[in-house]
Protein backbone atom coordinates (compact mmCIF):
# COMPACT_ATOMS: atom_id res chain seq x y z
CA UNK A 1 0.00 0.00 0.00
CA UNK A 2 2.78 2.46 0.79
CA UNK A 3 3.99 1.80 -2.95
CA UNK A 4 1.02 2.66 -3.98
CA UNK A 5 0.66 6.04 -2.58
CA UNK A 6 4.00 7.20 -3.02
CA UNK A 7 3.29 5.56 -6.87
CA UNK A 8 0.09 8.06 -7.20
CA UNK A 9 1.33 10.65 -5.11
CA UNK A 10 2.40 13.29 -7.92
CA UNK A 11 -1.13 12.57 -9.45
CA UNK A 12 -2.76 13.50 -5.96
CA UNK A 13 -0.37 16.70 -5.44
CA UNK A 14 -1.45 17.53 -9.22
CA UNK A 15 -5.01 17.30 -8.31
CA UNK A 16 -4.85 19.27 -5.14
CA UNK A 17 -3.54 21.61 -6.81
CA UNK A 18 -5.96 21.95 -9.55
CA UNK A 19 -9.19 21.64 -7.23
CA UNK A 20 -7.63 24.09 -4.84
CA UNK A 21 -7.08 26.86 -7.95
CA UNK A 22 -11.04 25.66 -9.15
CA UNK A 23 -12.39 26.39 -5.61
CA UNK A 24 -10.47 30.03 -5.62
CA UNK A 25 -12.17 30.41 -8.28
CA UNK A 26 -15.46 29.43 -7.46
CA UNK A 27 -14.64 30.91 -4.12
CA UNK A 28 -13.62 34.75 -5.82
CA UNK A 29 -17.63 34.65 -7.34
CA UNK A 30 -19.11 34.18 -3.71
CA UNK A 31 -20.05 30.32 -4.18
CA UNK A 32 -20.96 28.87 -0.56
CA UNK A 33 -17.42 26.45 0.48
CA UNK A 34 -19.32 23.24 0.27
CA UNK A 35 -20.75 24.14 -3.55
CA UNK A 36 -17.01 25.72 -4.18
CA UNK A 37 -15.38 22.35 -3.79
CA UNK A 38 -17.96 20.41 -5.17
CA UNK A 39 -17.78 22.08 -8.20
CA UNK A 40 -13.57 21.87 -7.78
CA UNK A 41 -14.32 18.47 -8.34
CA UNK A 42 -16.36 18.71 -11.22
CA UNK A 43 -13.15 21.09 -12.85
CA UNK A 44 -10.65 18.80 -12.36
CA UNK A 45 -12.68 15.79 -14.08
CA UNK A 46 -12.97 18.31 -17.19
CA UNK A 47 -9.53 18.97 -16.54
CA UNK A 48 -8.49 15.09 -16.99
CA UNK A 49 -10.79 14.92 -19.74
CA UNK A 50 -9.46 17.60 -22.40
CA UNK A 51 -6.18 16.12 -21.53
CA UNK A 52 -7.14 12.64 -22.65
CA UNK A 53 -8.91 13.81 -25.75
CA UNK A 54 -6.03 13.00 -28.20
CA UNK A 55 -5.81 9.63 -26.48
CA UNK A 56 -9.96 9.18 -27.42
CA UNK A 57 -9.36 10.30 -30.72
CA UNK A 58 -6.91 7.49 -31.17
CA UNK A 59 -9.31 5.29 -29.55
CA UNK A 60 -11.78 6.25 -32.43
CA UNK A 61 -9.62 5.84 -35.11
CA UNK A 62 -8.37 2.53 -33.62
CA UNK A 63 -12.45 1.27 -33.22
CA UNK A 64 -12.95 2.13 -36.79
CA UNK A 65 -9.64 0.71 -37.76
CA UNK A 66 -10.90 -2.72 -36.11
CA UNK A 67 -14.36 -2.60 -38.10
CA UNK A 68 -12.81 -2.42 -41.68
CA UNK A 69 -10.23 -5.17 -41.19
CA UNK A 70 -13.28 -7.76 -40.41
CA UNK A 71 -13.47 -9.01 -44.04
CA UNK A 72 -9.84 -9.88 -43.70
CA UNK A 73 -10.01 -11.07 -40.35
CA UNK A 74 -12.92 -13.39 -41.44
CA UNK A 75 -10.88 -14.86 -44.35
CA UNK A 76 -8.31 -15.56 -41.93
CA UNK A 77 -11.09 -17.23 -39.24
CA UNK A 78 -11.88 -19.44 -42.34
CA UNK A 79 -8.75 -20.64 -43.75
CA UNK A 80 -8.72 -21.76 -40.38
CA UNK A 81 -11.52 -23.06 -39.22
CA UNK A 82 -11.50 -26.42 -37.83
CA UNK A 83 -7.88 -26.82 -37.42
CA UNK A 84 -6.87 -27.26 -33.99
CA UNK A 85 -3.36 -28.37 -33.91
CA UNK A 86 -0.54 -26.10 -32.42
CA UNK A 87 1.17 -25.06 -36.28
CA UNK A 88 -2.11 -23.70 -37.22
CA UNK A 89 -3.31 -21.85 -34.39
CA UNK A 90 0.16 -20.36 -34.32
CA UNK A 91 0.12 -19.62 -38.42
CA UNK A 92 -3.25 -17.70 -37.81
CA UNK A 93 -2.25 -16.00 -35.20
CA UNK A 94 0.93 -14.40 -36.80
CA UNK A 95 -1.45 -13.53 -39.74
CA UNK A 96 -3.77 -11.68 -37.41
CA UNK A 97 -0.20 -10.14 -35.87
CA UNK A 98 0.55 -9.38 -39.59
CA UNK A 99 -2.89 -8.01 -40.27
CA UNK A 100 -2.70 -5.37 -37.46
CA UNK A 101 0.71 -4.57 -37.92
CA UNK A 102 0.36 -3.90 -41.91
CA UNK A 103 -3.11 -1.69 -41.15
CA UNK A 104 -1.77 0.08 -37.93
CA UNK A 105 -4.43 -1.22 -36.08
CA UNK A 106 -4.11 -1.42 -32.39
CA UNK A 107 -6.40 -3.60 -30.76
CA UNK A 108 -5.83 -2.45 -27.49
CA UNK A 109 -5.81 1.04 -27.96
CA UNK A 110 -9.66 1.58 -26.93
CA UNK A 111 -8.79 0.38 -23.12
CA UNK A 112 -6.11 3.39 -22.90
CA UNK A 113 -8.71 5.77 -21.76
CA UNK A 114 -9.91 3.85 -19.18
CA UNK A 115 -6.26 2.75 -18.21
CA UNK A 116 -5.28 6.61 -18.15
CA UNK A 117 -8.02 7.70 -16.02
CA UNK A 118 -7.81 5.11 -13.81
CA UNK A 119 -4.48 6.63 -11.38
CA UNK A 120 -6.68 9.49 -10.97
CA UNK A 121 -9.75 8.23 -10.26
CA UNK A 122 -7.63 5.89 -7.05
CA UNK A 123 -5.55 9.11 -6.60
CA UNK A 124 -8.31 11.37 -5.80
CA UNK A 125 -10.26 8.45 -3.71
CA UNK A 126 -6.88 8.52 -1.55
CA UNK A 127 -7.22 12.19 -1.65
CA UNK A 128 -10.75 12.69 -0.44
CA UNK A 129 -10.92 9.57 1.92
CA UNK A 130 -7.59 11.18 4.18
CA UNK A 131 -9.09 14.22 4.53
CA UNK A 132 -10.17 13.60 8.05
CA UNK A 133 -7.07 12.09 9.00
CA UNK A 134 -4.95 15.24 7.54
CA UNK A 135 -7.83 17.57 9.22
CA UNK A 136 -7.08 16.08 12.65
CA UNK A 137 -3.31 16.05 12.29
CA UNK A 138 -2.69 12.17 11.85
CA UNK A 139 -1.32 12.52 8.22
CA UNK A 140 0.40 14.93 6.07
CA UNK A 141 -0.79 17.90 4.18
CA UNK A 142 -0.58 17.42 0.54
CA UNK A 143 0.61 20.72 -1.57
CA UNK A 144 -2.14 23.31 -1.03
CA UNK A 145 -4.47 21.11 1.41
CA UNK A 146 -2.94 21.83 4.30
CA UNK A 147 -4.40 20.58 7.27
CA UNK A 148 -6.18 23.64 8.01
CA UNK A 149 -7.51 23.64 4.50
CA UNK A 150 -7.99 19.88 5.18
CA UNK A 151 -10.14 20.89 7.97
CA UNK A 152 -12.47 23.44 6.21
CA UNK A 153 -12.53 20.41 3.48
CA UNK A 154 -13.99 18.27 5.83
CA UNK A 155 -16.37 20.47 7.18
CA UNK A 156 -18.14 21.53 3.99
CA UNK A 157 -21.14 20.10 2.93
CA UNK A 158 -23.90 20.61 0.05
CA UNK A 159 -27.07 19.25 0.95
CA UNK A 160 -26.18 18.67 4.33
CA UNK A 161 -23.37 15.92 3.05
CA UNK A 162 -19.51 16.16 3.47
CA UNK A 163 -17.88 15.24 0.61
CA UNK A 164 -15.51 12.72 2.35
CA UNK A 165 -19.00 10.81 3.44
CA UNK A 166 -19.69 7.51 1.73
CA UNK A 167 -23.36 5.83 2.12
CA UNK A 168 -22.14 2.76 4.09
CA UNK A 169 -19.79 4.74 6.88
CA UNK A 170 -22.53 7.61 7.90
CA UNK A 171 -25.64 7.61 9.64
CA UNK A 172 -27.50 10.75 8.24
CA UNK A 173 -30.24 10.02 6.07
CA UNK A 174 -29.00 13.41 4.12
CA UNK A 175 -25.83 11.58 3.28
CA UNK A 176 -27.59 8.28 2.14
CA UNK A 177 -30.75 9.71 -0.41
CA UNK A 178 -27.96 11.69 -1.56
CA UNK A 179 -25.25 8.67 -2.31
CA UNK A 180 -27.98 7.06 -3.62
CA UNK A 181 -29.17 9.52 -6.22
CA UNK A 182 -25.55 9.92 -6.95
CA UNK A 183 -24.83 6.13 -7.43
CA UNK A 184 -28.43 6.07 -9.85
CA UNK A 185 -27.51 9.10 -12.31
CA UNK A 186 -24.22 6.95 -12.29
CA UNK A 187 -25.80 3.87 -13.26
CA UNK A 188 -28.05 5.32 -16.35
CA UNK A 189 -25.64 7.88 -17.50
CA UNK A 190 -23.32 4.43 -18.46
CA UNK A 191 -26.16 2.47 -19.49
CA UNK A 192 -27.04 5.28 -21.57
CA UNK A 193 -23.23 6.06 -23.41
CA UNK A 194 -23.37 2.11 -23.81
CA UNK A 195 -26.39 1.11 -25.49
CA UNK A 196 -26.19 4.04 -28.07
CA UNK A 197 -22.64 2.55 -28.67
CA UNK A 198 -24.47 -0.82 -29.43
CA UNK A 199 -27.63 0.19 -31.03
CA UNK A 200 -26.45 3.03 -33.00
CA UNK A 201 -22.70 2.77 -33.92
CA UNK A 202 -22.14 -0.66 -34.28
CA UNK A 203 -22.71 -2.84 -37.59
CA UNK A 204 -25.11 -5.81 -37.67
CA UNK A 205 -22.28 -8.41 -37.90
CA UNK A 206 -20.86 -7.03 -35.28
CA UNK A 207 -23.73 -7.52 -33.08
CA UNK A 208 -24.08 -11.07 -33.84
CA UNK A 209 -20.62 -12.23 -32.98
CA UNK A 210 -19.89 -13.93 -29.00
CA UNK A 211 -17.99 -10.62 -27.84
CA UNK A 212 -21.53 -8.32 -28.70
CA UNK A 213 -23.36 -10.41 -27.17
CA UNK A 214 -21.02 -10.92 -23.39
CA UNK A 215 -21.20 -6.69 -23.86
CA UNK A 216 -25.25 -6.83 -23.98
CA UNK A 217 -24.63 -8.71 -20.54
CA UNK A 218 -22.11 -6.44 -18.75
CA UNK A 219 -24.52 -3.98 -20.08
CA UNK A 220 -27.39 -5.32 -17.68
CA UNK A 221 -24.74 -5.88 -14.95
CA UNK A 222 -23.23 -2.62 -14.67
CA UNK A 223 -26.37 -0.97 -12.41
CA UNK A 224 -24.91 -3.88 -10.21
CA UNK A 225 -21.78 -3.12 -10.12
CA UNK A 226 -21.95 0.60 -9.24
CA UNK A 227 -24.55 -0.42 -6.60
CA UNK A 228 -22.01 -3.21 -4.94
CA UNK A 229 -18.98 -0.56 -5.11
CA UNK A 230 -20.77 2.67 -4.99
CA UNK A 231 -21.81 2.24 -1.22
CA UNK A 232 -18.03 2.56 -0.31
CA UNK A 233 -17.12 5.78 -2.09
CA UNK A 234 -17.14 9.14 -0.76
CA UNK A 235 -19.37 11.68 -2.62
CA UNK A 236 -16.86 13.70 -4.12
CA UNK A 237 -15.45 10.34 -5.78
CA UNK A 238 -18.97 10.04 -6.73
CA UNK A 239 -19.28 13.37 -8.00
CA UNK A 240 -15.63 12.75 -10.52
CA UNK A 241 -17.27 9.26 -11.71
CA UNK A 242 -20.70 11.02 -12.71
CA UNK A 243 -19.11 14.16 -14.33
CA UNK A 244 -16.70 11.61 -16.62
CA UNK A 245 -19.64 9.40 -17.38
CA UNK A 246 -21.88 12.23 -18.62
CA UNK A 247 -18.06 13.78 -20.47
CA UNK A 248 -18.09 10.28 -22.04
CA UNK A 249 -22.15 10.17 -23.12
CA UNK A 250 -21.77 13.72 -24.54
CA UNK A 251 -18.72 12.33 -26.22
CA UNK A 252 -20.48 9.20 -27.18
CA UNK A 253 -22.77 11.21 -29.13
CA UNK A 254 -21.00 13.70 -31.07
CA UNK A 255 -18.75 10.66 -32.61
CA UNK A 256 -21.88 8.62 -33.56
CA UNK A 257 -22.98 11.63 -35.18
CA UNK A 258 -20.34 13.03 -36.63
CA UNK A 259 -17.75 10.01 -37.00
CA UNK A 260 -19.61 7.13 -37.16
CA UNK A 261 -18.69 3.15 -37.56
CA UNK A 262 -18.98 1.82 -40.74
CA UNK A 263 -22.04 -0.15 -41.88
CA UNK A 264 -23.74 0.94 -38.55
CA UNK A 265 -26.96 2.01 -38.54
CA UNK A 266 -25.30 6.24 -37.46
CA UNK A 267 -23.82 5.35 -40.74
CA UNK A 268 -26.61 5.22 -42.73
CA UNK A 269 -28.11 8.29 -40.53
CA UNK A 270 -24.96 10.40 -41.89
CA UNK A 271 -25.64 9.00 -45.76
CA UNK A 272 -28.40 10.12 -45.80
CA UNK A 273 -28.04 13.54 -43.93
CA UNK A 274 -25.10 14.26 -46.33
CA UNK A 275 -27.35 13.37 -49.52
CA UNK A 276 -29.97 15.21 -48.23
CA UNK A 277 -27.83 18.67 -47.86
CA UNK A 278 -25.82 17.54 -51.32
CA UNK A 279 -22.38 16.67 -49.88
CA UNK A 280 -20.23 13.05 -50.60
CA UNK A 281 -20.19 10.59 -47.63
CA UNK A 282 -15.88 10.37 -47.50
CA UNK A 283 -15.46 6.89 -47.09
CA UNK A 284 -12.54 6.14 -44.46
CA UNK A 285 -9.84 3.66 -45.93
CA UNK A 286 -7.00 1.46 -44.25
CA UNK A 287 -3.80 1.44 -45.68
CA UNK A 288 -2.31 -2.03 -45.76
CA UNK A 289 -5.21 -4.16 -46.74
CA UNK A 290 -4.94 -6.25 -49.39
CA UNK A 291 -6.43 -6.04 -52.51
CA UNK A 292 -8.48 -2.62 -53.24
CA UNK A 293 -8.91 -1.20 -49.74
CA UNK A 294 -12.40 0.67 -51.11
CA UNK A 295 -13.54 -2.59 -51.56
CA UNK A 296 -12.58 -3.55 -48.06
CA UNK A 297 -14.53 -0.69 -46.69
CA UNK A 298 -17.68 -1.40 -48.86
CA UNK A 299 -17.65 -5.05 -47.56
CA UNK A 300 -18.05 -3.58 -44.35
CA UNK A 301 -20.45 -0.93 -44.87
CA UNK A 302 -22.82 -2.75 -47.17
CA UNK A 303 -25.34 -5.57 -45.93
CA UNK A 304 -25.04 -8.81 -48.02
CA UNK A 305 -27.56 -8.82 -50.50
CA UNK A 306 -29.93 -12.32 -50.64
CA UNK A 307 -29.37 -14.20 -53.35
CA UNK A 308 -32.22 -14.82 -55.91
CA UNK A 309 -33.54 -18.38 -56.24
CA UNK A 310 -32.47 -20.30 -59.49
CA UNK A 311 -35.82 -21.58 -60.60
CA UNK A 312 -35.11 -25.56 -61.72
CA UNK A 313 -35.83 -26.43 -65.57
CA UNK A 314 -37.12 -29.37 -66.78
CA UNK A 315 -35.66 -31.51 -69.43
CA UNK A 316 -38.77 -31.06 -71.68
CA UNK A 317 -38.08 -27.47 -71.89
CA UNK A 318 -34.37 -27.57 -72.43
CA UNK A 319 -35.09 -30.25 -75.34
CA UNK A 320 -37.30 -27.53 -76.70
CA UNK A 321 -34.60 -24.80 -75.85
CA UNK A 322 -32.06 -26.74 -78.12
CA UNK A 323 -34.16 -27.83 -81.21
CA UNK A 324 -35.33 -23.92 -81.26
Amino acid sequence: MDFLQTLLYPIKLGEAWVMYAWHWLFDAIGLPTGWAWALSIVGLTVVVRVLLIPLFVKQIHSSRRMQLIQPEMQKIQKKYKGKRDPESQKAQQQEIMDLYKRTGTNPFASCLPILIQSPFFFALFQLLNNLRAQAEGAQPGIGPITQQMAATIESSNIFGARLSDSFLHSDITNVKILTAVLIVLMSITTFTTQHQLMRKNMPQAALDNPFAKQQKVLLYLMPLFFAISGVNFPIGVLLYWLTTNLWSMGQQFYVIRNMPAPGSAAYKAMEERNKRKGRATKHVTVPGLEGNADAAVASAVEEPKPRQRQQPVSKKRNKKKGRS
